[in-house]
Order: structure tokens, then sequence, then C-alpha cells
């Protein structure tokens, strides 16, 4: 049944693979269970609520894009998206947090719109290939970063802004471990390295006393408290308006970058180099949007880490599935969760970072028209510590650099449409 439904073999895989891959792309974002809840209940919403709604919208949305797309991505409320929520809208504009559900809840709405008369689908196909590439190196830059940036590689220093941290740290000497063990099996063709690898450093963090044993089982309590009290007619005020669009800013960015770096580096594009059932991935996100909000948590979106699946070899929606599984696992099974060290998650995020980056190899650098806004692309990800951002500038350079190098007409419409967008975005949002 798994074999017919998911196609398994006609995308070189099989069911053992799958699982393996859905368990590793688990483990690399199952933080946000932990860090959710602590950035949302900042506004007055009670922790245990957000917890519960964080692990049922990832769940949810996840189980919808395998089942309804059969794509290995997963979802979950989306990190910068919680914190522009908390200190943006609740703390910067002064509204409840019940309003600001309300606005997540209009921008999904808004989402599913779109997907549903393709807008989404037009903007992701639109994207040049040389800025798909420049997407999915941006990428996986940005996700070196988180890695080194959580393991204390590298710390904040206000001269410089980061500097290296201290490598003499266990934290630092075990990331540094767990990323060689994971290259290492990857090489030599072992299934399931990444989480071999995550699993690895975790028992070492125990034997070395650096993991703190903090029970087993606890019974999901408290969503009462947030599902259905979004305030939708107060998200309605004219002042809103501008927070309701940013959300689909980030949003839209932030799925359209990680479906096509994903796409990219598990193969999944076809040969025109676009993504097949798009469409249905997009739809999935929406509805999970919209979700997120009536349960209680900012906006859900597809997440980079799934990388850490395709790495593993996940390529069907059996690996989405199994993570989906997993977060309504973690419901009961949460102190056992967050057991997994930030060291262990670093190792293979900066792993994943590798196969994403070696992408620029098939950039012709020769027509820096094209070579120049990918760089853009790419580094302004890490550096604005967001794939929105770096896509908007990267879109605007593409634009901008091809008009004044006289080839303007190589440029689809679309193009300029986004870049346009992009710059009444960074001018009044």
């Amino acid at each position: 049944m798994l074999e017919k439904y998911f196609k398994l073999k006609e995308l070189g895989t099989d069911v053992k693979t799958e699982v393996l891959a859905g368990i590793s792309t688990f483990l690399t974002m199952a933080y946000i269970i932990a860090v959710n809840p602590a950035i949302l209940s900042e506004t007055g919403m009670p922790f245990n609520a957000v917890f519960v709604a964080t692990c049922i919208a990832a769940a949810l949305g996840t189980a919808i894009m395998g089942l309804y797309a059969n794509y290995p991505v997963a979802l979950a409320p989306g990190m910068g998206l919680n914190a522009f929520f908390t200190f943006g809208v609740v703390f910067g504009m002064g509204y409840s947090w019940e309003v600001a559900l309300g606005a997540v809840f209009w921008s999904g709405i808004v989402f599913i719109i779109l997907s549903a008369f393709k807008v989404r689908e037009w903007i992701i196909n639109a994207i040049p290939a040389s800025l798909k590439t420049g997407i999915a190196v941006g990428i996986g830059l940005f996700l070196a970063l988180i890695g080194l940036q959580n393991s204390g590689v590298v710390v904040a220093y206000p001269a410089t802004i980061i500097t290296l941290g201290d490598v003499t740290s266990i934290p630092v000497i075990f990331t540094f471990i767990g990323f060689v063990l994971i290259t290492a099996l990857h090489y030599r063709g072992v299934t399931g390295s990444v989480i071999i690898g995550i699993l690895a450093m975790t028992v070492l963090g125990a034997f070395f006393g650096q993991v703190e044993y903090a029970g087993v089982v606890a019974l999901p309590t408290g969503l009462g408290e947030t599902f259905l009290k979004l305030d939708i007619l107060g998200a309605l005020d004219v002042a809103l308006l501008a927070v309701i669009f940013a959300f689909l800013f980030v949003d839209l960015f932030d799925t359209s970058g990680t479906l096509v770096a994903v796409a990219k580096e598990g193969k999944l594009l076809d040969k025109d180099g676009k993504l097949p059932r798009l469409g249905k991935a997009l739809m999935a996100d929406s509805t999970a949007s919209v979700a997120g909000s009536l349960l209680g948590t900012s906006t859900t979106t597809s997440y980079i880490e799934s990388g850490a699946g395709i790495a593993a070899g996940g390529r069907s929606g059996l690996t989405a599935v199994t993570v989906s599984v997993l977060f309504l696992l973690a419901l009961f099974f949460s102190p056992l969760a967050q057991m997994i060290p930030a060291y262990a998650t670093s190792a293979a995020l900066i792993f994943v970072a590798v196969l994403m980056i070696s992408s620029i190899a098939s950039i012709d650098w020769k027509d820096l028209t094209e070579a120049a806004p990918v760089v853009v692309t790419a580094i302004m990800m890490p550096l604005t510590y967001s794939i929105a951002e770096g896509i908007a500038l990267g879109f605007i350079t593409y634009a901008a650099v091809k008009v004044l190098a006289g080839k303007g007409r190589e440029v689809n419409i679309s193009v300029y449409i986004i870049s346009a967008f992009a710059l009444v975005k960074f001018i009044w949002v």
C-alpha cells in the first residue's frame, strides 16, 4: 500500500529509507517544540497551550504535505515569523496576541486564495535558474550560520558582529566530531548517516554528563486556552493590513525558497527545472497556516531542516508522514525529545549546508548578470538572518543588473513584478 500510494520505486527509495529520513528531519527541527512556546509566551500566551498547538500544527501541516502533495517536506511554526509576531506586532504595535493570531489567520486565507489561483506557483516557477541556485546556496549558508551559532562555534562580538567561540568547549568539540562523523558516513554511503550522527552525539553527551535527564512522558494540557481564541474581526484594522502583508510576504518567500532548495537537493525538479505538484505543496502550506492560527500559534511554514531528511535519502511524502507522527508522539514524550542537545542537531545542519552550497558549481561565472544576483541572494540570507530578505534583494539585483546591462528584454515580466513588490516591502513595511 505504501509503495503504491507514495510511488517509492519510481522515486528510487523504500520504506526504511523514508522512515529514517523522517526521523532525521524531525530531530533537526525538534527544537521548535521548545523554542516556539518560549517566544510566544512572552506575549502572555500560556506556554503549555502553545506547546500543544505547535506540535499539532506541525503534525497537521506536515501530514497534508506528505499525503496530499507527496513531498518529503515538514512544516512547523516558522522561526523569525514567531519573533515578528511577539516583538513586532504585540510588543511593537501594542496589539493583543488574540488580534495577532487573527492577522495570521487572514494571511493564511490570502495564501489559500493565491495558491488556488496558482499565483504562488507562478511566482516560484518564474524564478530564474540562477536565482534558484542562489536561493539553495543562501539557505545552505544560513543553515551553517544557525548550526555554528547554536553550538557556540561562533558568538556575538561588538567590534566584528561575530567571532570565534571557545573551541575548547565540549559543545564545540562535539559539534565538530558529529559533523565529521556524518560526513564520513555519508561519503561511505551509509543509509541514515545524519540520524546516526545525531544519536551518536546525544549518547556521547550523556556519557560526559552534557545531557540532563528530564523524564520521558508528560501529558499534553492547556490547548483550550488558545484554541479558537483568535480575534478575526479585530485583525481587520487598517493598521494591520501591513502586518498581514508582512506575514504573507515572509511566508511566501520562505516557503518558496525552502521548496526550491529541498527539491533541488533531492533532484525532484523536472527536466524544465520546475517542481511537479507545486500547487498541492503550496496549498498544504497555506492550509497549515490557517490551522495554526486556529490552534494558537504563529504562521506555520515549510522547514528548510527538511534538507536533513533529503540528505538521509527521503524522496516521498512518507518522510513527511513520519515526521507528522513524531510530532504527535512529541505531545506525550516532550521531555525525551528535548534531550537532544543543540550540538547534535548543529552538526547535522552544517552537513546539510555543505550539500546545498555545492550547487554553486552550476553557476555561469562568466556572465556577471547571472552571477552577481546569485552572490547577493546567497550572502544576504545569513547576514540579514532572513531567507525572505535574501530572496527579495536577489530579485531586485537581478532585475536592475539585467536592465542596466542591456539585457532587460531577456527577463520575464514576473521578475519585474516580484522585484517591484520587494521594493514596496522595503520602503513601506
